[in-house]
């Protein structure tokens, strides 16, 4: 009924509310191939940089999420080697960056143990810092799934995305 009608694109949305991972992408996948694919398909809500390739996998464009800012405000930051909860005590005197292979500007000026520290203390320019990250990681993500797209690699950049990401989780 929906594709009988001229609009710019079609947003999928109501999903990640109750049910699994499998469930949601299920849905998710035949939705998307019930879309013109000349049309921009919007995944609403849903961001996880799992739930990213996932929905590019099943036919998503775009996608919208509060996951980035909100997580950076609460210390978890996403790397490429998987996710980092800043606050933990394990990175009180680590004094590496975040993650040595990104070049924002959070990564390049400053340690895990500056992080967790202005973490720990409530300081405003933490969140700042780890939001600058997150954004960052999730803008190269992006790149790099449309790159491999391009270059009609995605299913190799989607088990090297897996097998990097489960590095870490701390």
């Amino acid at each position: 009924f929906l594709t009988q009608h001229p609009f710019d694109g079609f947003a999928i949305g109501g999903l990640a509310v109750g049910d699994t991972r499998a469930e949601r992408f299920d849905v998710v996948g035949l939705a998307a191939g019930l879309l013109p694919r000349e049309k921009p398909r919007y995944l609403m809500g849903v961001g996880t940089p799992e739930d990213l390739l996932a929905g590019i996998a099943a036919g998503i464009d775009m996608f919208d999420c509060v996951m980035p800012t909100r997580n950076a405000r609460n210390g978890w930051l996403f790397t490429q080697y998987g996710d980092v909860k800043i606050k933990n005590a394990f990175y009180k005197n680590d004094t590496a960056p975040l993650d040595a292979d990104c070049a924002c500007y959070t990564c390049r000026n400053f340690t895990r143990a500056y992080l967790h520290h202005l973490h720990k203390v409530g300081e405003i320019l933490g969140a700042r810092l780890n939001t600058i990250h997150n954004l960052h990681y999730y803008q190269v993500l992006m790149q790099g799934m449309r790159d491999a797209i391009e270059a009609g690699t995605f299913d190799a950049f989607k088990t090297e995305f897996a097998v990097k990401r489960a590095q870490i989780n701390t």
